[in-house]
């Protein structure tokens, strides 16, 4: 499968920058608030609410936070708010495809924000189904690779999963990506926590088919199309099909 690679170059974007702190923090919260309003406020019979909730407690979200966005998701809260999702598709020099999720309360917002951040930093507005065509959806579980002095091995972890509806695991360095079918994230995150073993997040994304190899300067436009679709509010995940070149 074309694309683990980019989970270790690019996540790393997130979260690193103290002043990107807040940001995250609001776009964790707004990912449990509409969990609990999908599938209800239980965490025990919500499995997107309880990896959502998981996620944001990695995070370091206060508690009080994820409880308010718990009850106004399901209707509990007097400040509950509808938000949708948006995909938006562009593409950035060197021909790599972007594709942009967004959760939000007003599209037009979304809309004009994210064509500013692509356009003004090289890339341009894609034709629907012209980037996504490359994409698939698929369960992304993330795995470290040091638990409390115990090493988890490649071996550990396909041994543990691949009953559970894992396809593939990946060595990034400094942790595992394991790939499954969106259905199957549940079934995988919890045989992962059966085998003793704890995630770093559980979630469906969209996995290029292939990666376009690009070169350092090539990288660095796309890195900013990133950045500055990263730092807006309405905006959920970038994924892009680059296969940037090894960092000496």
């Amino acid at each position: 499968m074309a694309g683990h690679s980019k989970w270790a170059t690019t996540k790393h974007k997130k979260a690193i920058l103290d002043a990107k702190r807040g940001k995250l923090f609001a776009k964790l919260v707004k990912n449990v608030e509409v969990a609990a309003r999908l599938g209800g406020g239980d965490p025990a019979g919500n499995p997107t609410l309880y990896d959502a909730i998981q996620k944001a407690k990695k995070s370091s979200v206060p508690n009080d936070n994820i409880d308010r966005a718990v009850k106004r998701g399901s209707g509990a809260g007097a400040d509950a708010v509808n938000y949708e999702t948006l995909w938006y598709e562009a593409m950035a020099p060197g021909g790599i495809g972007v594709l942009i999720e967004c959760l939000t309360d007003n599209r037009n917002r979304s809309a004009a924000d994210v064509k500013v951040a692509i356009t003004r930093n090289g890339g341009t507005m894609a034709d629907i189904g012209s980037v996504s065509r490359i994409y698939q959806r698929k369960g992304v579980i993330e795995v470290a690779k040091d638990q409390d002095g115990r090493t988890v091995t490649e071996d550990d972890l396909v041994e543990a999963t691949l009953e559970a509806g894992a396809e593939d695991v990946f060595d990034e360095g400094e942790g595992f990506t394991v790939l499954c079918e969106p259905n199957d994230v549940v079934e995988v995150r919890k045989a992962v926590q059966a085998a003793g073993l704890d995630y770093e997040s559980a979630e469906v994304h969209m996995v290029p088919e292939y990666d376009s190899p690009v070169d350092g300067d090539t990288a660095e436009k796309l890195d900013r199309i990133i950045d500055a679709l990263e730092d807006l509010d309405d905006v959920q995940n970038v994924y892009d099909n680059a296969e940037r070149p090894d960092e000496d």
